[in-house]
C-alpha cells in the first residue's frame, strides 16, 4: 500500500458530482490512504447529482489542516455550497498555506476563490467559472490536468483518472 498512513481529507456538500467523489475516493483507498469526508455535519447524509448517498465522518469545523495530508474538492453543484461554509473554506485556505496537496475539479476552484488562495496560480476548471478564477487573479487554462505547486486541478469528469493520478503523485513524494 503506497500510501499507508496517508490522511485525505475529501470535502462533501449536496448536490456533489458522484464520480469525482467516488473515483478518487476509491483509488486513495485502493492505494491505502485513509479518505476522510468532511462536510458541514458529521453523520450527516450527502446525495449526489446522480442520486449517490455519502455520510459525512468529520464535522468541518472538527477538522484541521494538521489532520490531513491533502485535501480534494469534488466538484457539480457542491462546491457552491461548500464556499459558503467558513469552515471548509479556511480548511483549504490552511492546507493551501502549508503547502499540502489540494485537489479541485470542475467547479472546485470556486471553493480556493473564496479561500483567497489563486492569486499568481495556473489552474484549470469547469469552462462557466474560468472567468471568476481569472477575477480571483488565477491564470486559467484548458487542459485536462494542471499541477501548480501544491494545486491540483481538473475540468471535469473525463479528467479523474489523470487527475487523482496527480494527487496520488504528489502523496507520495511528500511520504
Amino acid at each position: 500500500m503506497i500510501l499507508s498512513g496517508a490522511r485525505v481529507a475529501m470535502l462533501v456538500e449536496d448536490l456533489f458530482d458522484d464520480t469525482e467523489l467516488a473515483s478518487p475516493r476509491d483509488a486513495l483507498l485502493a492505494a491505502g490512504a485513509k479518505v476522510v469526508l468532511v462536510g458541514p455535519m458529521a453523520g450527516r447524509a450527502y446525495t449526489g447529482k446522480g442520486g449517490a448517498v455519502v455520510t459525512a465522518d468529520v464535522a468541518a469545523g472538527a477538522a484541521r489542516v494538521e489532520d490531513f495530508d491533502a485535501v480534494i474538492i469534488p466538484g457539480g453543484y457542491a462546491p457552491d455550497k461548500i464556499r459558503l461554509r467558513h469552515a471548509m473554506v479556511d480548511l483549504v485556505r490552511d492546507s493551501m498555506a502549508a503547502g499540502k496537496p489540494v485537489g479541485a475539479i470542475c467547479h472546485g476552484p470556486s471553493v480556493l476563490i473564496n479561500a483567497n488562495a489563486l492569486k499568481g496560480r495556473t489552474l484549470t476548471c469547469w469552462p462557466s467559472i474560468a472567468v471568476d478564477v481569472k477575477n480571483a487573479g488565477g491564470r486559467y487554462v484548458d487542459r485536462p490536468v494542471v499541477e501548480d505547486g501544491n494545486l491540483i486541478t481538473s475540468r471535469k469528469v473525463d479528467d479523474v483518472g489523470p487527475f487523482t493520478d496527480a494527487i496520488i503523485r504528489q502523496l507520495i513524494a511528500r511520504s
